[in-house]
């Protein structure tokens, strides 16, 4: 089945991208890149013998999700912003079983591709599930890793869902209102009317994330820096911070966030992590 929910939408939504895509605000290259799960789209940025920098968007989104940080990202490293397969970008519709190693496999293709051995990892929400996963799969491979209010480390909170149910009921108001608060941005934010967008169009991901276990995370091997809003609506965040310390990461609970977060502190561990050579193969 087709991840969207028509064909126009299907369309609705790549239009907006491509536009997005066409004010990018640093020179890049837009590669399509053969895969073992079909065709992935990653736009590639910065100086070609900078340290490498796989971004990973959360679910329901897509690498635009970066724009308005690639201009630092770019200034210090060699930036790939990968679209995720399965998520309303330019890649494959693929969704493969998250219980397995096909989405690491995946991502091995992606950097071997570009002849990346080893890079730093940027990702937030589903795709810290997916960073995370790779991670402890082929810690070899990745130099250090920043998460953004990732999932995989604690259960969901199915208040939120209740509640996004309950106010689904009352329309484009009570939609309107659900989301957000799931992100936790005024209802007139831009990033509230795009989430409005996409889940008119799009089918998001049923089921609970898969939860790694103590022994996995203690497979982290490289450094690990995360934040999560205090406030988050989906993720419970004071279990994500709990389990990621006991596993060695740092982490940061931002008060009064939610799930959409300001502010770009990984950027100084990641270039930390460059300087004290964390990315050298």
């Amino acid at each position: 089945m087709t991840i969207y929910k028509s064909e126009a939408g299907a369309a609705l939504l790549r239009e907006r991208y491509l536009d997005t895509l066409q004010t990018w605000p640093v020179p890049h290259d837009a590669t399509r890149v053969p895969t073992p799960e079909g065709e992935t789209f990653v736009l590639v940025s910065g100086p070609a013998d900078a340290p490498a920098l796989v971004l990973l968007h959360g679910s329901g989104s897509n690498s635009s999700e970066w724009a308005a940080r690639i201009p630092a990202l770019a200034e210090r490293f060699r930036v790939y912003a990968v679209d995720i397969i399965g998520e309303p970008g330019l890649s494959a519709e693929a969704r493969p079983p998250l219980d397995g190693d096909r989405y690491a496999r995946w991502l091995d293709a992606v950097l071997d591709h570009f002849g990346v051995g080893r890079a730093g990892f940027l990702a937030s929400s589903f795709g810290g599930w997916v960073a995370l996963d790779f991670a402890i799969r082929r810690p070899g491979r990745v130099a250090a890793l920043a998460l953004r209010c990732p999932v995989g480390l604690g259960p969901m909170k199915k208040g939120f869902v209740v509640k996004a149910v309950l106010l689904g009921l009352l329309g484009e108001k009570g939609r309107r209102k659900a989301v957000a608060g799931a992100v936790g941005e005024p209802e007139s934010s831009p990033v509230v009317a795009q989430q409005l967008l996409v889940a008119a169009n799009y089918r998001y991901r049923t089921g609970p994330f898969p939860v790694f276990g103590d022994e996995a995370l203690g497979r982290l091997t490289m450094p690990v820096y995360a934040v999560a809003g205090a406030d988050d609506a989906m993720v419970d965040s004071v279990t994500t911070k709990r389990r990621l310390e006991a596993a060695g990461a740092v982490v940061d609970l931002l008060p009064g966030a939610g799930h959409y977060l300001p502010g770009d502190a990984d950027l100084d561990f990641l270039t930390r992590s460059a300087a004290n050579g964390d990315f050298t193969t």
